[in-house]
């Protein structure tokens, strides 16, 4: 299916069935660092969990509403990455991502996100993309502000985890932002 190389040693491909065994390892050994700031490890008990998500991820890009692909680093599924949705009317997504604890500080998911953006902004000839975490989450705000997206606002209690609310801070990036920017290249 689908595949796009970011560097020698790194690329992202379109999450297939055959891919849930590996990628339910991986969350189910980072399931604390992920889940401290994403829901979804709570709900991912077995291997079947994840190849549901799996299929959810390729109605949706079989109906041109978003997809999520694996991020591979050395020949290992690393995290994932995609657009949660494809607003065609307003044109404009917005991107999600997460990596297994092992594979952080590496750049994999900017250079993921670099990606994405690219091909949000060229093949999809959008507008905006967004994308939104945690307020406290300061490894993940790193990744937008890295890439030139601005601070748009804030939502407050967006999120119910761990028995406690959680804000979650917006950041936004336009297409002219990104193609008339100094922004970082997928090779960096």
């Amino acid at each position: 299916m689908y595949k796009a190389e970011i560097d020698s040693n790194t690329y992202i491909a379109i999450l297939e069935p055959r891919h849930a065994e590996e990628l339910f390892a991986l969350i189910d050994g980072s399931r604390e660092s992920i889940g401290k700031w994403l829901a979804f490890p709570a709900f991912t008990n077995e291997v079947q969990d994840t190849r549901n998500f799996i299929e959810r991820s390729l109605q949706r890009l079989a109906s041109n509403n978003g997809y999520w692909a694996g991020i591979w680093y050395k020949g290992h599924i690393a995290g994932s990455i995609g657009f949660l949705y494809l607003d065609w009317g307003n044109k404009k997504t917005e991107i999600g991502y997460w990596l297994g604890k092992e594979f952080k500080g590496l750049g994999l998911a900017t250079k993921a996100c670099a990606l994405l953006v690219d091909h949000a902004f060229t093949d999809f000839q959008l507008h905006k993309v967004e994308i939104k975490m945690a307020t406290n989450n300061e490894k993940s705000k790193a990744i937008p502000e890295r890439l030139g997206f601005k601070r748009e606002g804030m939502i407050r209690d967006y999120e119910f985890l761990h028995g406690e609310y959680h804000d979650r801070v917006i950041y936004g990036l336009l297409e002219d932002e990104w193609k008339n920017g100094s922004i970082i290249k997928n090779n960096e």
